[in-house]
C-alpha cells in the first residue's frame, strides 16, 4: 500500500472510531439542576414544573428565564450540500451538524440541537422551521444548496422573529472580508480602488461578494466567474437570476484566465487546481489571494508563493498562515445576538463582525494562544491578518461588536449595558479576571516597585509590559544588558515604557548589597568572599532589594528550580517576626464557581504541630485579605478519629491551637477530602461539626499529598488555579515556576503588590 493510501486508511479508521468509541456520536444532554430525590424529581417535572409553565404562558418573554430558549440553537440541515460531500442526505449529514454543536459550545457555550430535515422542497422546508421558534433563541442553517438557500434564510427571516442565519453564506463571507480589509491595509490599497476577481458563485461567493460591496468595493471592479465562466452582459438567460443578475458586467473577458489581469484580489469559494500560477503572474503589484475551497485551495499555498512572492495568501486550511475559518464566525455573531435576544442577524450585525476581526488581528497575540502555534508568527503582517481560531479574545471583541450593532439598530429586545456587558465576556475569557477584581483594584491604587530577577525572559517581558498598560505595577527588571534585552522587547513588539532596568552585575548598588548582606549571614557561615559570588547571583540581589527598601516584592523563579529561588529569599528576608520560621505555599482554586485554597502546597515537608498551626495562621490571614471568610477543613485519611495515630493526633492539636489563636474561625477535622468537598454529606454523617458550611481553606498534613493533589487538579479537571501564592515571609515574595503562564505572573504579582506595606 503506497504511503498516500496507508494515510488514507488511517484517517478513515481514526474518523470512525472517534465517533463510534464510549458513547455513540458527539454529543449528549446533561441536566444543569440537580437530580438525585424526590423533591428534585417534584420541581423538575410533576407537580413543580406547572408554575413556570403558567409564567410563561402569561408572560411568552420569560422563557428566556425559565428555560434554555435563550441559549439553545438549531443546527438545521437537509444535507444536501454537506462540507464538499454535495447532497449525501439529511441523514448522512448528522456527523457534521453534532460537530457544529460541539463548536458553539466550546467557543461560546451555546447549546445546540441538531436536526436533520429529509426535506427537499424548499416550501415546506421553510413550514417545517418556522414551527419551531417556540424551543429555539436561533436558528442556524447548514450545508443546503444554492439557490434554494437564498430562498429558505430569505422567507424564514421574514416570518420568525429569532436570529435565522446560513452559516455556509455568511460564515465565510464575514471572515474573509475582515482578512480582506487586513490584506489591503497591508498592501497600502484603498478597497474602492481594487479590481476583485471572485470565483463561485454559490452560497459563499455571492454572499461575500454582497458584504465586501457594503465594505467600499466598486462593483464596477467585481467580476464573477462561475462555472460557466465570467459573469458577463450578454451571456445568456442567466442573467435573470434574481441571485446573480447584479453581478453581471459589461467586459469582453470570458474566463478566469482573461479576468484575472491587473486584479489587486482573488477571492476562490470554488474547486481544487482552478486558479494557475501563470494566471496569478498576471495580477497587479501585491495581490490578494484568498484561495478557500476544502479541503484543496484552488492554487496551494507553495505555488502561489512561488508564482508571486509579494502576494499576502490565505486558504481555508490549517497547515499554512491567515486561515479563513467559519468558526471565528457563527459561535460569537449568535453569541452576542441571542444575549441581546435579537430578532434577526441584520447587516450592521455582520459588518460588526467584521471589523471587530480585523481590529483583533491587530492587537497584540497572547502567550498562551502563541504556544498553540508555536510555529507561526503571530503579529499582524503578511502571514498573520485574520485571528487564530483559538483565540479566546474573538469573544470579547465580537460577541459585543454584534450584539451594540443589534442595540443600536434596535433589533435588540433585551437592553443591555454594553460596558457590563464586555466585561462579562472578559470574564468567561480570563477566568482570573472576576477572582482577581477586588486584587486588581487594590494594586492600582497603590502601585509597588516589583523586582523580576529573571528580566530577558520572554515571559517576565511580557507580564511587566502588561502590568505597566494596566497600571498594576512599577516593573524593575534585573538584566545582564539592558541594551540587549530592550532589543527583545522591541522582537515581542512590547513596550518598555515605565519600566527599569539594572545591570545587576555592574550596579551601582553591587558594593552596599556585598557589605549588607555580608553584616545579615557573616555569623551564618557567609564569608567576604562568599557574599562577593552570592551578590553576582540574581536571586540574591533581588532581594536585597526588597530588604533594604529599594523594591517593594519580588516575583521571581521563572527559570530556575523552585529551592534555588526560595533558599536565598529566605536568608534574606526571612520569615515574619512571630512565626516560627515558617513560609508557606497556597494555592487558589476555582472550581464549578467555588473558590477552595490548598495549603501548603510548596514549602514544608512534613510539619510539626507547630509549624503546621502557622501553615493553618499562613492560609486563614491571606484569605481574610482576599475577602474571603475562612473555613478551615484539616485533611486526611481519617474522618473524626476513624482511626487514631500520630499523624492523627498531630492534627487534633493543631485544630485546638488554631482555635486558640483565632476564636472566631470555624475549622475542623481530619477529614477525607471528598467530605471536605461535600457540606451537605459532611452535615449528614457527622452533625457535630463545627464548620457551618462549605469549608474553603483545605491543609494537607504534608507536601507530599498538597503538591501531588494540586497536580492531579491541574491535569485531571477543568479547575482554574493560581499559584503557589507565598505567605508567611517577612516581606512579600512570590515564587513562580517554570511551567507558569504569563497570566500567572501577573496575578501573583498583583497579590504580592498588595500584600506589601
Amino acid at each position: 500500500m503506497s504511503e498516500k493510501k496507508l494515510s488514507k486508511y488511517r484517517l478513515r479508521r481514526a474518523a470512525l472510531d472517534y465517533h463510534s468509541m464510549g458513547k455513540k456520536g458527539k454529543i449528549e444532554v446533561v441536566s444543569t439542576k440537580p437530580f438525585s430525590s424526590q423533591k428534585d424529581l417534584s420541581l423538575a417535572y410533576t407537580p413543580g414544573v406547572a408554575i413556570p409553565c403558567l409564567e410563561i404562558e402569561k408572560n411568552p418573554h420569560s422563557a428566556t428565564e425559565y428555560t434554555a430558549k435563550g441559549n439553545l440553537v438549531g443546527v438545521i440541515t437537509n444535507g444536501s450540500a454537506v462540507l464538499g460531500l454535495g447532497n449525501i442526505g439529511a441523514l448522512a449529514g448528522k456527523p457534521v451538524m453534532e460537530g457544529k454543536g460541539i463548536l458553539f459550545k466550546k467557543f461560546a457555550d451555546i447549546d445546540v440541537f441538531d436536526i436533520e430535515l429529509d426535506i427537499s422542497d424548499p416550501k415546506l422546508f421553510i413550514e417545517v422551521v418556522k414551527t419551531m421558534e417556540p424551543t429555539f433563541g436561533g436558528i442556524n442553517l447548514e450545508d443546503i444548496k444554492a439557490p434554494e438557500c437564498f430562498y429558505i434564510e430569505e422567507e424564514l427571516k421574514k416570518c420568525m422573529n429569532i436570529p435565522v442565519f446560513h452559516d455556509d453564506q455568511h460564515g465565510t463571507a464575514i471572515i474573509s472580508a475582515a482578512g480582506l480589509l487586513n490584506g489591503l491595509e497591508i498592501s497600502e490599497k484603498k478597497i474602492e480602488d481594487i479590481k476583485i476577481v471572485i470565483v463561485g458563485a454559490g452560497a459563499a461567493g455571492l454572499s461575500s461578494a454582497k458584504l465586501y460591496l457594503d465594505l467600499g468595493v466598486n462593483i464596477e471592479n467585481m467580476f464573477l466567474v462561475d462555472s460557466k465562466g465570467v459573469l458577463r452582459i450578454g451571456r445568456g438567460d442567466e442573467e435573470k437570476n434574481k441571485y446573480k443578475k447584479q453581478f453581471f458586467r459589461e467586459t469582453k473577458a470570458e474566463t478566469l484566465d482573461e479576468i484575472i489581469e491587473n486584479a489587486d484580489v482573488f477571492a476562490g469559494f470554488s474547486k481544487k487546481g482552478i486558479l494557475k500560477k501563470s494566471m496569478v503572474k498576471k495580477m497587479a503589484a501585491n495581490p490578494l489571494i484568498f484561495a478557500m475551497a476544502n479541503p484543496d485551495p484552488e492554487i496551494t499555498y507553495e505555488d502561489a508563493k512561488e508564482a508571486r512572492p509579494d502576494a499576502i495568501i490565505a486558504t481555508g486550511r490549517s497547515d499554512y498562515p491567515n486561515q479563513i475559518n467559519n468558526v471565528l464566525g457563527f459561535p460569537y455573531i449568535f453569541r452576542g445576538a441571542l444575549d441581546v435576544e435579537a430578532s434577526t442577524i441584520n447587516n450592521e450585525m455582520k459588518l460588526a463582525a467584521v471589523y471587530s476581526l480585523a481590529e483583533l488581528a491587530k492587537s497584540e497575540v497572547p502567550e498562551e494562544v502563541k504556544k498553540k502555534y508555536e510555529n507561526e508568527p503571530l503579529v499582524f503582517g503578511r502571514e498573520y491578518i485574520i485571528p487564530k481560531p483559538f483565540d479566546p479574545r474573538v469573544l470579547y471583541y465580537t460577541s459585543s461588536a454584534v450584539a451594540e450593532a443589534a442595540i443600536k439598530t434596535g433589533v435588540a429586545k433585551k437592553e443591555i449595558d454594553i460596558e457590563k456587558y464586555k466585561e462579562s465576556l472578559r470574564n468567561k475569557i480570563d477566568w482570573t479576571r472576576n477572582m482577581m477584581r477586588k486584587i486588581y483594584s487594590a494594586a492600582k491604587r497603590n502601585k509597588k516597585r516589583i523586582v523580576f530577577p529573571e528580566g530577558e525572559n520572554k515571559k517576565i517581558i511580557w507580564a511587566a509590559s502588561e502590568m505597566v498598560e494596566d497600571g498594576l505595577a512599577n516593573p524593575i527588571l534585573l538584566v545582564k544588558d539592558k541594551a540587549k534585552t530592550i532589543e527583545i522587547f522591541k522582537e515581542l513588539n512590547h513596550s518598555c515604557k515605565g519600566i527599569e532596568f539594572i545591570e545587576y552585575k555592574n550596579s551601582d548598588y553591587y558594593n552596599y548589597f556585598v557589605e549588607e548582606y555580608y553584616k545579615l549571614r557573616q555569623r551564618k557561615g557567609i564569608t567576604k568572599r562568599k557574599a562577593f559570588k552570592d551578590m553576582q547571583d540574581r536571586y540574591h540581589f533581588a532581594p536585597m532589594m526588597v530588604k533594604l527598601g529599594l523594591a517593594d516584592t519580588i516575583v521571581g523563579g521563572v527559570e530556575s528550580s523552585y529551592p534555588y529561588v526560595l533558599k536565598p529569599a529566605l536568608k534574606i528576608i526571612g520569615a515574619e517576626p512571630g512565626n516560627s520560621q515558617v513560609v508557606s505555599g497556597l494555592h487558589w482554586i476555582k472550581y464549578k464557581k467555588n473558590d477552595i485554597f490548598i495549603t501548603d502546597t510548596s514549602v514544608n515537608t512534613n510539619p510539626t504541630t507547630e509549624e503546621l498551626v502557622d501553615i493553618v495562621s499562613n492560609g486563614i490571614e491571606a484569605l481574610t485579605r482576599f475577602g474571603f471568610v475562612p473555613r478551615v477543613a484539616m485533611l486526611s485519611y481519617s474522618n473524626f478519629g476513624s482511626v487514631t495515630n500520630d499523624c492523627v493526633h498531630k492534627i487534633e492539636k493543631v485544630i485546638s491551637e488554631v482555635k486558640k489563636r483565632y476564636l472566631n474561625v470555624e475549622i475542623d477535622g481530619p477529614m477525607h477530602a471528598d467530605l471536605a468537598l461535600d457540606f451537605e454529606r459532611l452535615k449528614e454523617f457527622y452533625s457535630f461539626t463545627d464548620l457551618r458550611s462549605k469549608p474553603n481553606l483545605l491543609v494537607c498534613p504534608d507536601l507530599n499529598s498538597a503538591n501531588i493533589s494540586i497536580h492531579l487538579l491541574s491535569k485531571l479537571s477543568n479547575a482554574n488555579i493560581i499559584g503557589p501564592i507565598m505567605e508567611g515571609f517577612d516581606k512579600p515574595i512570590q515564587l513562580v515556576n517554570r511551567s507558569s503562564s504569563v497570566r500567572n505572573i501577573i496575578n501573583l504579582a498583583a497579590i504580592s503588590s498588595v500584600d506589601s506595606k
